[in-house]
């Protein structure tokens, strides 16, 4: 993770750095850098942290807490920084010509839409927090890091479609924030689960001797059910509320000219 995270920030540097040379810094504000670096740090920081050894031996809250950051909140402060022609610098041309001119062009266009990006998102969080599953990959790395992929791409996929970094305006903001409330029914139907469920589901806490602050694993459970609800709240909360803001901002305007 820390490769990939290295040559992205590397890569943000050198777009920002030619557009500010380009006298456009209205696209490249000094806000782009430091909603950057906190999208990268939600992202990086939870792998290489003490939250990843507690998160793996000890309580699913903070293992649930690592997953909400990595495929949520991380994705969506990285779409925000590059939002606009940053993210055309960013983006390395030959890649972009590669996709265009081969099939992968459709399936990217495929997954951009609503159905398809909610529809990985859930899928992510259903599939890798199934008990069998869940405590496979804790016990094999390779499959770990699989999970931390597909909830990172899962998460990149939806915020993408919420931002619209590259201004396709393929959605009406009606859509997006109802996209929006649909990805949040889903987390609500997992959290829901893991708040209700009266026994503890995952052995591979169930069965630690060693309880981390004396948490019990259902009351451990529960707490990332709780974690779920409130990370979900605040990021796709404040998405539905900003939309909201620009759906007023016309009516405003007439108002204020009337």
């Amino acid at each position: 993770m820390l490769v990939p995270a290295f040559f992205a920030a590397l890569r943000f540097a050198q777009a920002f750095r030619r557009l500010r040379s380009r006298g456009r810094s209205d696209h490249a504000g000094w806000d782009r850098p430091l909603l950057f670096a906190a999208g990268l740090a939600l992202v990086v920081l939870p792998l290489a942290s003490p939250l990843d050894a507690a998160g793996d031996h000890y309580l699913l809250s903070a293992h649930m807490l690592e997953h909400v950051l990595i495929g949520d909140a991380g994705p969506a402060l990285l779409l925000l920084a590059v939002r606009g022609p940053l993210l055309a610098f960013m983006l390395p041309a030959g890649c972009v010509r590669f996709v265009a001119q081969t099939p992968l062009h459709r399936a990217f266009d495929w997954l951009g839409r609503p159905a398809a990006c909610a529809g990985a998102w859930a899928c992510a969080m259903a599939f890798w927090h199934v008990p069998a599953v869940y405590d496979a990959a804790l016990r094999h790395a390779w499959l770990h890091d699989l999970e931390h992929a597909s909830f990172f791409g899962a998460g990149l996929l939806v915020w993408t479609a919420l931002i619209d970094p590259a201004r396709r305006r393929r959605l009406s903001v009606g859509r997006r924030a109802a996209l929006a409330g649909v990805v949040f029914l889903f987390g609500q139907a997992l959290s829901d689960v893991l708040f209700m469920t009266t026994s503890p589901l995952y052995p591979a806490y169930a069965g630690n001797p060693e309880r981390l602050f004396g948490i019990s694993p259902l009351a451990d459970q529960q707490y990332a059910g709780l974690v779920m609800m409130a990370e979900q709240l605040v990021t796709l909360g404040t998405c539905v509320a900003l939309l909201g803001a620009s759906l007023l901002r016309p009516a405003r305007r007439r108002l204020a000219t009337a």
